[in-house]
């Protein structure tokens, strides 16, 4: 039994699943942290007031929903822009690559090439 879940958690998958997880873990707290430091108090700089928490209409919190608007949306462009769109373009790079040079194919075996002359001798003498 120790046996097979060894052999389970050293699958390709589940080490990748593994890795992805705190990869992408540290890269959300790089993106709150954009969000947080850098862009927050850059759309306060501009429109005067970074958290919108106070605004309020009548017993709803409307300032709150607005920060988590704007909160999502900083974070879908920066994933968007720091991690689609160079995907994108690496995609985009090798699938150049592989259209502008079609592999050869692969040299048959020998067995192949013999058969193939047989096959020729017998037709020429047919």
């Amino acid at each position: 039994m120790l046996k097979d879940f060894r052999d389970f958690i050293m699958r390709g998958n589940v080490v990748d699943l593994a890795v992805a997880v705190v990869i992408g873990g540290a890269f959300g707290q790089v993106v709150n942290s954009l969000v947080a430091d850098v862009l927050t108090p850059l759309i306060g700089a501009l429109g005067g007031a970074p958290d919108f928490s106070a605004i309020k209409l009548g017993p709803m919190a409307l300032g709150k929903f607005i920060n988590a608007v704007v909160n999502f949306l900083v974070v879908g462009a920066a994933i968007y822009f720091l991690v689609v769109v160079p995907m994108q373009g690496v995609q985009r790079r090798l699938k150049k690559e592989a259209e502008a040079s079609p592999p050869s194919p692969p040299e048959p075996p020998e067995e192949v090439k013999l058969l193939r002359e047989i096959l020729s001798e017998l037709r020429r003498k047919a």
